[in-house]
């Protein structure tokens, strides 16, 4: 099984999992998460980078990769997606430097799928879980 599709059906199970919790504070939270991330005065693609950035800076490798899905889908390319990356190191500083690599590793394997002819990951939403 791929690094892509591991991720995405385990955060996809878990997901399921705390919904039927039906707690509804994790619901609301979860779909302001959702909303937060929805095309307003900033197009889908600026708010995925700038969630990829901080996700970097902050150094959640669960955030880093679902980010850069988003930026797949949004068809980032190659050049945006890299200043993307420096504009994170150098926020973050050299601590940053092994999710960057981490993320560049996410990013080939990203590509290399949707090469192969396999559907690019199909994200709810950026952390949480579908809208509620």
């Amino acid at each position: 099984m791929s690094q892509v599709t591991e991720f995405n059906d385990y955060r996809q199970r878990m997901n399921e999992k705390i919904l039927a919790a039906d707690n509804k504070v994790i619901k609301r939270f979860f779909n302001l998460d959702t909303n937060t991330y929805a095309a307003g005065a900033l197009d889908v693609k600026t708010k995925e980078m700038l969630g990829l950035a901080c996700s970097m800076v902050l150094r959640c490798d669960d955030c880093i990769k679902y980010h850069l899905g988003k930026c797949f889908e949004e068809k980032l390319s190659d050049e945006e997606i890299y200043e993307v990356f420096a504009i994170a190191n150098l926020i973050g500083g050299s601590i940053v430097i092994p999710h960057f690599r981490r993320a560049v590793e996410y990013w080939e394997i990203l590509k290399e799928e949707a090469g192969q002819g396999l559907p690019a990951p199909d994200h709810a939403h950026a952390h949480g879980a579908p809208a509620a």
